[in-house]
């Protein structure tokens, strides 16, 4: 019974919650439907609030219904305007952009009426609505700014959109075009006006109107074809400017234009090419000179370098420059200000400039790898840039820059005119006194305290970090500072009158002071000219260089290389720069380099006196013995400037090099018992293919290690005789005359008979490989010391020392030694005066290839690309590139690559090209008859003292020409040239055998033989025999003659002859 009750209980209980909860939550519902109901209404009311507003705007605004449609409506009373613009501010949404236009539009006509009841402006002029009106007109400009920093000036109707607002900033900040302050009642309200407008620009400036219009500035023009129109670049620099202007130009507002104007890339160009009316507004304002006096701050230059990134740095830089080049009398009045502000400038670039690139780099244009990213838009428009920045070392830079300097050497020079002598006596008198004051000091005539020091020294150190930090225009600024009719010679004026050798002592006194420290801007001085006079110096022709002395005389370049040299020198062997400086150091860097180009020049044509490159600071044996004891900075001079020592002294260490390789790879009997040896067997009628088969695939050791020949002769039989090196001389000497004979075809003569590769030599099979065992037998003559007739065209020797790969190295002056013809043809192109393009030529240039016509193009595409005017310097360049290098490149490598299997080419660098020619094949000074005698051995009978002995060395010295004795040479030994280090080095010696007998019949030294030449007892008369020879051995077979006469008849025929060429 209970448990009934709980139930029913529990039921009543569940149904009065369940009630509860419907109860509530109706009311939620309820409060839900209202306030749905209170929102639906707010927004229903505003929206016909806004709709009316709206209403009333267009009412105001008059909006055509045809956009294309001229705007022209109907101008209701100015306070109804600025009521509605009130309303339209509160209740319009920003987004809408088209109505937002079209009151700029009617604001712009408003303003352009001179009805005082309709224009907008005259709502100022009423007390009580003079301070919203600012505020309202503040809220238009704003959004007006704004949405210029929304629009693409490239899209034509954006462009549209971004006239009208510029049309409406530049109208209300300015009370200039208001008409109704025209007359006489305006002009009284004209100066309040123009307070009103400078409060306005104030509040745009705070606002951030700078940042916008370098947004616009950026988009519009930083582009391969810039956007904008001469109106509306005018109408956005005038903008900018007057912030400035109301300002009174102060430091913080510059900066601010510095900053987001004057670093937008090229904007002064475009002004300068569009907006003339800007440019003179610029100019006008001394903006340049107010930028200059606001960056010498350290302070202000501080805040401007930390705002700005390295690539706008550039760009503003650029700017300045040719701001500068525009406003020229600001420039002059300024010039160190410039300097010092261009110098600053590019530092601040130069600290993103990287080496090499990496993860954390980006390829820049104008400084290489940078540790900043760049922006599609800044690459645009770098070309734009890159020619403001051409300006800097433009003629008129150029000269005003070094203005100072120009001054003193047109001073110097009209006062050593006006002093010319008045009489022979006086002349004779000054003469006198100059040889008698030689021998003392020569007081410099400039010194480095001097003003004009100082002004020479800054646009040095300028153009110097202009070359450390634009390494993509390096070319460019060294060609417009060195092609410079003005500045070289000027340069070289100053270094001459800075002392005796050029200031040699300054330079050296100033290092000795503070050792590898270049900071004294005297080095920029050095530094610059180096740079400028090697890239004059390397595009010279001989014609140039030697007849014209176009830029420098011959007896400059002799004192330039002398100082050179000494400078480069003492500078390491006094240990005022270490190694580790000098190799990064541009100052030694740029001084060795020109040296290079001198010396090279010379080794190529002489202009300068025998021993002139020798050092005499320090004996050559006392350099040899600190090279020998391992001295760091000898070693380093060495590899840098070897030809301050004589070449005698090279050839030594050269052959000391071979030997200490020999003992350390155990090639000689000195350090093994038994070398290893190779043995090849060679048949007469195959001595190249027998070599090559044999030789080519021999490992380098082992071609560094003795080699033994054995011949067999035409009948198939082995040649009986022990090689002592003579027998391998002959295969040696025998294939390098077969390979290296033109009818072969892998080489060809030059007109001088001088030998290259041939560019047809593909005929052969496995052409290649055959050049690689050419090179390879060659190198292995000179391992030998060996040397053997072979005259190598000097543009090849260039090639295996590896020189034309050095940044001083031009094709076009070695070409005269391949092709004359073609090189008068390139330099008649080069110095052409009338238009290219009459000559029709190309980048490419035709080949006969056996019969066959193949054209060949100098660059991708060549065939279409015409030689004019601008690009005939590379044509000239490329053509002598092609036929030196590139027609035979393959051929050449693997030459060297032969070559330098066996000779180490580090040895060679010791060596120029026509050093290099003497070491494979001799000096070409008369022979040494008195050193051949004592190095003479002699077998058969003869002595030193023997009659035909003395005959014969009598005949030698005093009869025989020159030319005869290099034949006498050339019957004995194979080669017309005596040894480098004299016939003590002749392997093997030179011997003389008494023979009685024909070569056929010789069989040597016999004890009878030896006896009746000994005691002069002759079998047979031997005045019908000729002198022979074994070239092999380095032996002359003398027949026992009678009469000084006979023999001195019979050897001039034998050597006129060659008729010693036989084998014993």
């Amino acid at each position: 019974m209970f448990a009934k009750i709980d139930t029913k209980k529990g039921q009543f209980l569940e149904q009065t919650k369940a009630a509860r909860a419907e109860r509530a939550q109706e009311r939620v519902k309820e409060k839900a439907a209202q306030k749905i109901q209170a929102v639906a209404r707010g927004f229903l009311c505003r929206q016909r609030f806004k709709k009316g507003i709206s209403h009333d705007v267009d009412k105001l605004l008059q909006i055509p219904g045809d956009k294309e449609e001229e705007y022209k409506p109907t101008l209701l009373p100015a306070l109804e305007v600025f009521q509605t613009i009130k309303k339209y501010f509160f209740a319009v949404d920003e987004g809408d952009t088209v109505r937002f236009e079209y009151l700029c539009r009617y604001l712009l006509i408003s303003v352009d009426s001179d009805n005082l009841r309709t224009s907008y402006v005259s709502v100022a002029m009423t007390k009580k609505h003079v301070l919203p009106w600012i505020q309202q007109l503040k809220d238009i400009l704003w959004r007006s700014s704004t949405m210029l920093g929304c629009l693409k000036p490239e899209s034509h109707n954006d462009m549209k959109v971004i006239t009208v607002h510029l049309r409406l900033l530049i109208t209300f900040t300015s009370p200039a075009s208001w008409k109704i302050l025209k007359g006489k009642t305006g002009e009284a309200l004209t100066p309040g006006m123009s307070q009103l407008c400078n409060n306005v620009m104030g509040h745009l400036n705070s606002k951030g109107i700078y940042k916008i219009l370098q947004g616009l500035l950026t988009r519009g023009l930083a582009r391969p074809k810039p956007v904008f129109t001469r109106a509306t670049l005018t109408a956005i620099i005038t903008l900018a400017l007057r912030p400035l202007m109301s300002a009174n130009f102060s430091d913080n507002l510059l900066t601010v234009f510095l900053l987001h104007i004057l670093s937008v890339p090229a904007i002064i160009y475009h002004i300068s090419h569009t907006a003339h009316e800007c440019m003179s507004s610029l100019i006008t304002h001394r903006i340049f000179k107010r930028c200059l006096d606001l960056m010498t701050n350290e302070q202000s230059t501080r805040i401007i370098f930390n705002s700005l990134e390295g690539n706008y740095a550039l760009c503003l830089m650029a700017n300045l420059i040719h701001l500068g080049y525009t406003e020229l009398e600001g420039l002059v009045e300024n010039t160190l200000n410039f300097m010092i502000v261009m110098i600053r400038l590019l530092e601040s670039c130069k600290m993103y400039v990287q080496n090499k690139r990496s993860n954390l780099t980006h390829w820049h244009p104008v400084l290489g790898w940078f540790s900043q990213n760049t922006d599609q838009s800044l690459h645009e428009a770098m070309p734009y840039v890159v020619k403001q920045l051409q300006l800097l070392w433009s003629e008129r830079m150029i000269r005003l820059l070094f203005s100072v300097l120009l001054e003193y050497v047109e001073a110097t020079q009209n006062n050593s005119t006006a002093h010319s002598p008045s009489s022979p006596t006086r002349n004779i008198l000054k003469k006198a006194l100059v040889k008698a004051s030689s021998s003392k000091t020569v007081n410099p005539k400039i010194k480095l305290d001097s003003s004009v020091a100082t002004s020479t020294c800054m646009p040095c150190a300028l153009y110097r970090t202009a070359l450390q930090t634009l390494s993509q225009l390096r070319s460019d600024i060294l060609g417009g500072l060195s092609y410079n009719e003005t500045l070289l010679p000027i340069l070289w004026r100053f270094l001459s009158d800075l002392g005796p050798s050029c200031g040699l002592k300054t330079f050296l006194d100033l290092l000795g002071q503070a050792p590898n420290s270049t900071i004294h801007p005297v080095f920029s001085l050095l530094t610059l000219f180096c740079e400028t006079s090697s890239h004059l110096i390397i595009t010279l022709d001989d014609m140039e260089m030697y007849e014209q002395q176009k830029v420098f005389k011959m007896p400059d370049f002799v004192k330039m290389s002398e100082f050179l040299n000494l400078f480069v020198f003492r500078v390491i062997w006094h240990g005022l720069m270490d190694i580790q400086t000098a190799g990064w150091s541009d100052v030694f860097s740029s001084s060795w380099n020109l040296l290079m180009i001198l010396h090279e020049r010379d080794a190529r044509r002489s202009y300068t006196q025998n021993h002139h490159w020798l050092v005499r600071d320090v004996k050559a044996s006392h350099f040899m013995g600190e090279l020998e004891r391992g001295r760091k900075t000898v070693q380093f001079l060495m590899q840098k400037v070897p030809h301050i020592i004589p070449f005698h002294e090279r050839v030594i260490l050269f052959r000391k090099n071979v030997a200490k390789e020999k003992d350390a790879l155990g090639l000689t009997e000195s350090v093994c018992t038994s070398p290893q040896s190779t043995l090849i067997t060679v048949h007469r009628s195959r001595i190249v293919e027998d070599g090559y088969r044999q030789l080519a695939q021999l490992p380098s050791r082992a071609m560094k290690g003795v080699i033994r020949v054995k011949f067999i002769n035409e009948q198939g039989l082995d040649e009986a005789g022990i090689d002592q090196d003579g027998v391998f001389k002959e295969f040696l000497e025998e294939t390098i005359a077969r390979v290296f004979d033109p009818a072969l075809n892998l080489f060809k003569v030059t007109s001088e008979q001088k030998l290259y590769p041939s560019s047809t030599s593909y005929i052969q099979e496995n052409h290649l490989a055959l050049f690689e065992f050419v090179g390879k037998m060659l190198a292995k003559a000179l391992y030998e010391g060996i040397v053997v007739d072979i005259p190598f065209a000097p543009f090849f020797l260039t090639q295996l020392l590896g020189r034309q790969q050095s940044s001083t190295y031009s094709s076009l002056d070695e070409l005269p030694s391949l092709d004359p013809e073609l090189a008068k043809s390139l330099t008649y192109i080069k110095h052409y005066d009338g238009d290219m393009c009459d000559l029709e030529l190309t980048f490419s240039c035709d080949e006969d290839c056996m019969g066959r016509l193949e054209t060949h193009e100098l660059v991708p595409g060549g065939k279409a690309i015409s030689v004019t005017n601008e690009n005939k310097i590379r044509y000239v360049h490329l053509m002598a590139h092609f036929r030196m290098y590139r027609q035979i490149k393959e051929q050449t490598l693997a030459f060297i690559r032969g070559f330098k299997a066996v000779v180490n080419p580090d040895w060679l660098q010791m060596f120029s090209a026509p050093e290099l020619q003497k070491l494979i094949s001799g000096d070409n000074m008369e022979v040494d008859i008195e050193d051949l005698r004592r190095h003479t051995q002699y077998y058969g009978g003869y002595h030193n003292n023997h009659k035909v002995i003395n005959w014969l060395w009598d005949i030698l010295e005093k009869d025989l020409t020159f030319p005869e004795k290099g034949l006498f040479l050339k019957f004995v030994t194979s080669c017309s040239k005596p040894p480098l280090l004299g016939f003590a080095n002749l392997e093997p010696p030179f011997s003389i055998r008494c023979v009685e007998v024909s070569d056929d019949q010789d069989t040597g030294d016999t004890v009878g033989s030896v006896l009746k030449g000994f005691f002069n007892i002759k079998k047979k008369d031997a005045g019908g025999r000729l002198p022979t020879s074994s070239t092999c051995f380095n032996l002359l077979k003398l027949p026992n003659y009678s009469k000084k006469s006979i023999l001195r008849d019979k050897l001039r025929y034998a050597i006129h002859s060659h008729s010693g060429f036989e084998i014993s």
